[in-house]
């Protein structure tokens, strides 16, 4: 059986959570599902980033929602309105946070509150969106979580993230598992070193880029519009017997000791 290559993702619907300005991942998400024919759903954080992700919503004709995950009404009034609109096909985490002080600290030195804080935003709010979600999908779906290669291995600067990271890695093979029986597949994804918003706040963040530069096999750094291609050809029936997976897009950097 063939099938057309363009639009492959045709008559879907994503939800993209985590887009704060042009450089974030979630955004190269977004971008690569409209491309290949979806229909995208975008959030924002508040009212401080509505201006930075307004516009980039309406370059796609995208609907634009409020979400603080933290705020467990505004998370169930995002899925009632996207249930109000029809099914779901795709969905993106691409969120994550711990306090400054927590996150420049090494992992002995953080708080209780601070891991805990870090655990919810960056970590269980992605099983909350998927149990949401999967009732939305009913023919089927994909689900992303966005993590880094500190959850496998150690790096320096990244503290108490890697752990937190890890537990998503995790949270992402279960819900494999779990939402398998009804055709939802899920995946975490791990990009390279990018110069997003969130990366901005690790210490010595420079020297993680020319590092993945100098020891990639590819020797280049990768794009928010790589990651973005990956999640759409994961999200399409081109890998539909993929699932549980933690995919690298990072120019093999993973590979290297």
């Amino acid at each position: 059986m063939t099938q057309s290559l363009h639009p492959i993702l045709a008559g879907k619907r994503a939800l993209v959570v985590g887009v704060a300005n042009e450089h974030s991942i979630a955004w190269g998400c977004a971008r690569a599902f409209h491309a290949l024919g979806a229909e995208v759903v975008l959030t924002y954080l508040n009212d401080k980033a509505l201006p930075h992700v307004e516009p980039l919503a309406a370059q796609l004709g995208a609907r634009l929602l409020p979400l603080d995950v933290r705020e467990p009404a505004q998370m169930d009034s995002l899925f009632i309105d996207l249930a109000l609109q029809g099914r779901l096909d795709i969905l993106v985490h691409s969120i994550a946070f711990a306090p400054k002080a927590d996150l420049q600290g090494g992992l002995l030195e953080c708080s209780l509150d601070g891991f805990l804080q870090a655990m919810d935003v960056s970590c269980h709010s992605f099983v909350r969106m998927a149990r949401l979600a999967a009732p939305l999908m009913t023919e089927g779906g994909s689900m992303f979580a966005m993590s880094y290669h500190g959850a496998d291995k150690v790096v320096p600067n990244y503290n108490v993230m890697g752990p937190v990271k890890a537990a998503l890695e995790s949270c992402c093979r279960y819900l494999a598992y779990e939402l398998g029986p009804r055709d939802i597949r899920v995946h975490a994804i791990s990009p390279g070193p990018l110069k997003t918003r969130a990366a901005s706040g690790l210490k010595d963040f420079d020297l993680l880029l020319r590092d993945a530069v100098t020891r990639s096999p590819l020797g280049e750094l990768v794009d928010i519009d790589d990651v973005g291609q990956v999640c759409a050809y994961l999200a399409s029936n081109f890998a539909r017997r993929l699932t549980g997976s933690t995919v690298y897009v990072d120019g093999g950097l993973n590979i290297i000791a």
